[in-house]
C-alpha cells in the first residue's frame, strides 16, 4: 500500500524530493503517513478535502482487500513527529 500512496503522491505535487510515505503495520491495522513540503500540503488535500479523501478511498479498498483497516495522516515538512 505504501507504493500506491507513493504513486498517487507523487503525480500531486511539485517538489517530489521532500516526499516521505511511512507505513506502520500492526495485526489488523495500519497506518500510512504522508509528509509533503509546506507548499504542496494543499495539492494532496485539495478543495474541501475532496483529494485527501479519494486518496483515503483507494488505500481503504486496497486494505479491505487484505483485511485491514488503514489510516492515511498527511503531515508537513515542519510538523513531523518527534
Amino acid at each position: 500500500m505504501k507504493n500506491l500512496v507513493e504513486l498517487l503522491v507523487k503525480s500531486l505535487v511539485d517538489d517530489q524530493d521532500k516526499i516521505l510515505v511511512t507505513e506502520t503495520a500492526g495485526s489488523s491495522v495500519v497506518i500510512i503517513e504522508i509528509t509533503v513540503a509546506p507548499e504542496d500540503v494543499g495539492k494532496i488535500i485539495g478543495k474541501e478535502g475532496r483529494i485527501a479523501n479519494a486518496i483515503r478511498t483507494v488505500v481503504k479498498a486496497a486494505g479491505a482487500k487484505q483485511n485491514k483497516k488503514v489510516t492515511v495522516e498527511i503531515v508537513t515538512d515542519d510538523k513531523k513527529p518527534e
